[in-house]
């Protein structure tokens, strides 16, 4: 008979998740450093007990909303290029629906994260308990059952001994490098507490280990053929290719056949920005380089990336009668977009398995150096605007008229535009620092200006670009770089939203920096208006009496414990930064900014609903221009 041990289930999954284990390139480590965790009724007296009574190796770390440290835990897993996880566990009701968000910002990505929902009794007998939803048609839906649509891998635990089979499919999935992403094991909250004599085998060291995917001939045949008959291919840098390591694999190759490089916001410092071939962001938050190029193209050559429609300008960014598609992604579904040559494996093998495909061959182009030296010319004309009361730059100030910028300058006591803003906090950080955003008019301005010198520094969550993830991210960055300066760049609109997990960077000893930029509103979704015809309705932070708001965010921060800066010029932000990073403690420095002094689009399009009937002129005319672009769209 085989050797049992008997364990509560919340005693037998902190007791598995201790002995999971990771090897990627031969190197073998811990898949799960520790959970967090809000306990309520329904997950204290289980999964709580277990872990007081022995966490192993894990960390336990408290969360002060479930979303957000769910958030944390996302982006501490991305940091660590999926290699390691958080677990994070919540209470049945509100606290498991306040993981939703965080699950679809999970999926979206392609995150490895474990959910823990507590769920209502499996016996029934108390039903309804406290938190306890009913339905008349079904007595078996709970809150958890909305996390479905949002989770890779989905179960829920009615009998101890069901744990077993369930967590071994959830690592299963969050392992696979083609379907990584949140798997969700709800238990039920008396299941967790119930006791079961487990055998001891399910508890023994488990190695999950991710091979490369090594691509066939018969796809390497036809990608070389598609390369060797272009002329001016292009290489699009996704999140793929910075989780398969492949930045040396892609320098070699883009400079061996000169191929430019352009980059999604997930394969951004992935390669540095200062390599002579690698043009910035491509599509609608794209530099002019980059989407030059893109037209140019006669191949694209996807690596890693799933086409969201910021990287092919809702499907104009490239010329599609004349060019074709190379895809090499580990994910099936994703290698088939554009019609694509697909290569199903992993992206730095097959970039150097592809090298003993084209020897011989270079591409034509004669444009790169001229594309690059004239972004770098208009990246330091952004870098360098100046406010006047009397005329501002028009390409930046949109829809504003003279008298609203004023107005704003005059309400929040700044002179300082984003553009500026942004730049000089890329000069005065360290090259090895990392920066965490999501959401709003910020990574429009970090995917074209932002320079990254050192890889793996660059953390935008523009999958899902899920508001309030930015200071959560920051902090899950953080736990992954715990040696490195950390810095959340967060709108103000962001910020209200959610910034609870500064709270708890600050309980844990975590150092963060956070930069908020106050421009008084939601000022992308505004511009988003106003650049078709609308005025700014509900998107401007102003009084009931018509006032902006002028938000002393900093006293926030300070009262939870963080030390603070107000900034209006570079200047005062240059000292806020130098002398950030002699604290020992979390920071917070709030920048105050003009409203529409972000970039504006460079050679793209993103395609999103404008009303077909209006009595605005302004709008009937956006109608006109989105139908006459829809003519140039790929439809499939």
């Amino acid at each position: 008979m085989a050797e049992t041990i008997r364990l509560t289930t919340g005693q037998a999954l902190v007791k598995f998740l201790n002995n999971q284990y990771i090897s990627v390139d031969g190197k073998e480590e811990h898949f799960v450093e520790g959970m967090f965790n809000i306990f309520g009724h329904g997950n204290v007296l289980g999964i709580g007990q277990a872990l007081e009574q022995d966490a192993g190796h894990l960390k336990v770390i408290q969360g002060k909303n479930e979303q957000g440290m769910a958030h944390a835990a996302i982006a501490y897993s991305k940091q660590m290029l999926r290699k390691k996880i958080y677990a994070v566990t919540t209470s049945v009701g509100p606290g498991a629906a306040n993981l939703v968000a965080a699950a679809g910002t999970a999926l979206a990505n392609n995150i490895p994260v474990l959910l823990l929902p507590a769920d209502t009794f499996a016996t029934r007998q108390p039903d309804p308990v406290l938190q306890q939803f009913e339905q008349e048609h079904s007595a078996a839906i709970t809150t958890n059952d909305a996390l479905k649509p949002v989770s890779r891998y989905w179960d829920r635990i009615t009998r101890p001994e069901q744990l077993m089979s369930s967590l071994l499919r959830a690592f299963e999935v969050m392992t696979d490098p083609a379907k990584a992403g949140p798997a969700t094991v709800c238990i039920a909250q008396d299941v967790e507490g119930e006791a079961y004599d487990f055998p001891t085998s399910f508890f023994e060291k488990r190695v999950h280990y991710v091979d490369r995917r090594e691509p066939n001939h018969r796809e390497l045949d036809q990608a070389a053929q598609a390369i060797r008959h272009s002329k001016k291919p292009l290489l699009i840098i996704g999140g793929g290719a910075k989780y398969s390591a492949s930045r040396e694999a892609l320098i070699t190759f883009s400079e061996t056949y000169k191929i430019p490089m352009v980059e999604t916001q997930a394969g951004k410092s992935t390669v540095e920005s200062q390599h002579p071939y690698n043009l910035g962001g491509i599509g609608v938050t794209g530099t002019k380089a980059a989407n030059f190029a893109a037209k140019e193209a006669d191949l694209i050559i996807g690596v890693g990336t799933r086409y969201t429609d910021f990287t092919s300008s809702s499907k104009t960014a490239f010329s599609f009668e004349s060019a074709s598609f190379v895809n090499i992604n580990i994910n099936r579904m994703h290698a088939y977009k554009m019609d694509a040559v697909q290569i199903v494996a992993d992206a730095k093998v097959t970039l150097l398995a592809l090298f003993e495909h084209l020897t011989g061959y270079e591409s034509h182009h004669t444009s790169i150096e001229y594309w690059k030296t004239e972004w770098l010319q208009e990246r330091e004309r952004l870098s360098s605007i100046s406010y006047s009361r009397d005329q501002f730059e028009p390409e930046i100030k949109g829809q504003f008229s003279q008298q609203q910028l004023n107005e704003y300058a005059d309400s929040l006591k700044t002179e300082l535009p984003q553009t500026t803003a942004v730049t000089a906090l890329n000069q005065v950080i360290a090259e090895d620092a990392v920066i965490v955003c999501a959401a709003g008019s910020l990574p429009g301005d970090l995917q074209r200006l932002w320079e990254t010198e050192t890889p793996n520094t660059y953390h935008l969550e523009y999958g899902y670009s899920c508001m309030g993830y930015e200071i959560a991210g920051g902090f899950g960055a953080k736990l992954a770089e715990p040696n490195k300066e950390v810095y959340a760049l967060v709108g103000d609109g962001s910020f209200l939203m959610m910034h609870s997990e500064l709270v708890t960077a600050i309980q844990h000893g975590y150092k963060l920096n956070v930069v908020l930029f106050d421009n008084a509103g939601f000022g992308c979704i505004s511009n988003l208006q106003m650049d078709h015809g609308s005025g700014s309705l509900g998107c401007e932070f102003r009084t009931h009496s018509g006032a902006i708001m002028n938000i002393d965010y900093a006293k926030v921060a300070e009262a939870y414990g963080a030390k603070v800066y107000r900034v209006s010029t570079v200047k005062e932000l240059e000292e806020a930064v130098e002398d950030s990073k002699s604290q020992d403690v979390s920071t917070l420095i709030e920048i105050k900014v003009l409203p529409k002094t972000m970039t504006d689009g460079y050679e793209s399009w993103w395609n999103v609903g404008v009303a077909a009937t209006s009595t605005q002129i302004s709008v009937q005319r956006a109608h006109e221009d989105r139908h006459s672009k829809l003519k140039t769209a790929k439809l499939y």
